[in-house]
């Protein structure tokens, strides 16, 4: 997690900032010294333990290490790295730590502390100067539209805090870079749970051993996933219940376990030469050899399907992508992590424009002239936003067009 402000200056040296190191600093006070402050980091620094009582471990890992060093040269190694059950946080807002102050952990007179990021707090550092946090976007608004001779002379911050949320989400879907993927293998289950912070999918794709990306497609009705299995009588075709009333349920579904076992080549029409169901064989006019016919485009690839199925809240694979490396790549609302959620700093003022009109239409004091207004800016706003997140280059798109003249056969 990173700490992203409007104005803030960057204050993190390179070292800081490309090798997430702090340090060596020296300890002058003239006894142990166990607490320590980084302020200069960017980086809000987490540890294994609780910050109320030493001992008691609250996360798997914590995201730095610190080092007791003889001398400013020594080099950080795990010979002198201090235990984790002997660092705590103490305060997030200057990066404040606490070390335990038995086994040798404080650090004596005249020696030096060194900390070091892991590779996972680096990677969320860096280009992170580039965003916001909600939090940011909600006090910003508040100084620059609220108060005497402002746009809105009273407004509470919850009711920001609700419009801003909604502006997020809006903006989620297709504004933002709200996008995250996952990288997962296809269990011999043939289903992933759907993502905690899911809201739709904008490519399912496996990876073959070049790590090429190849598109596996929905199953758009080819088979299906049924939200209930209800158990019915084989004569009338009731369902039938159980001793307090309600529809007993099978506990698997017959369509997936059939989808389960299919024979992919006997659905996309894949050619088989031991098999000539279906196509021209060499013996039916020579020159339509191989051809096919009654070929139905739609499922006709050989990278598989999926779908989502509601009722065990998974993405379910066709049988051939078993073991098969995918990415899940997804839309997030953006709300996930509440006020810590980022804002892309090139569409700061589009959220200001969409947070004050939609307070705008739920105020009274406030004329339909003006409201008309606000919906038109935050409308051009928004626009402005989609045309700076598009990220278009020239060169890129030069370099798509260089096919325009490129025969393709029909």
């Amino acid at each position: 997690m990173t700490k992203t402000a409007a104005n803030i200056p960057i204050t993190e040296s390179d070292a800081q900032y490309y090798a997430g190191q702090y340090g060596p600093l020296k300890n002058s006070s003239g006894g142990n010294q166990t607490k320590w402050s980084f302020p200069d980091l960017n980086t809000v620094l987490i540890s294994n333990y609780d910050s109320l009582a030493f001992g008691v471990q609250v996360r798997d890992t914590g995201n730095f290490t610190a080092h007791l060093l003889a001398t400013s040269t020594t080099i950080p190694s795990l010979s002198n790295q201090i235990p984790s059950q002997n660092i705590i946080v103490t305060n997030t807002a200057n990066n404040t730590i606490e070390l335990k102050n038995i086994n040798g952990s404080v650090i004596p007179n005249n020696q030096f502390i060194f900390l070091q990021l892991t590779d996972i707090a680096r990677g969320d550092n860096w280009g992170s100067y580039s965003y916001l946090t909600l939090n940011d976007i909600i006090n910003n608004f508040i100084v620059a539209y609220t108060g005497q001779d402002q746009i809105l002379t009273r407004v509470k911050r919850t009711a920001v805090l609700f419009h801003a949320r909604r502006a997020v989400q809006e903006l989620s879907y297709d504004t933002l870079k709200s996008f995250k993927s996952q990288e997962l293998t296809v269990p011999t289950g043939l289903s992933v749970p759907i993502p905690k912070d899911y809201v739709n999918y904008t490519r399912v794709a496996y990876a073959d051993n070049n790590g090429v990306l190849h598109t596996i497609y929905p199953l758009n009705g080819l088979s299906g996933n049924p939200y209930e299995l209800p158990i019915i009588d084989g004569k009338t075709g009731i369902p039938s219940q159980s001793s307090y009333g309600t529809n007993l349920e099978a506990a698997q579904s017959i369509i997936e376990d059939r989808w389960a076992d299919a024979n992919s080549n006997n659905i996309t029409g894949d050619y088989d030469a031991y098999s000539t169901t279906g196509v021209f064989d060499y013996a039916w006019w020579k020159q339509a050899y191989g051809q096919r016919y009654g070929l139905d485009a739609e499922v006709s690839q050989t990278n598989g399907w999926f779908s989502i199925n509601e009722r065990t809240g998974t993405f379910s694979f066709s049988s051939g992508l078993v073991n098969r490396v995918i990415q899940l790549s997804y839309i997030s609302d953006g709300l996930s992590y509440t006020l810590n959620s980022i804002i892309p700093k090139m569409i700061e003022e589009a959220m200001y424009a969409q947070i004050l009109n939609r307070i705008c239409l739920t105020r009274m004091d406030v004329d339909g002239g003006s409201k008309a207004f606000f919906k038109r800016d935050s409308y051009a706003k928004t626009r402005n936003a989609k045309i700076r997140l598009s990220n278009l280059k020239l060169d890129e798109i030069v370099q798509v067009f260089r096919g325009q003249s490129k025969w393709i056969k029909s």
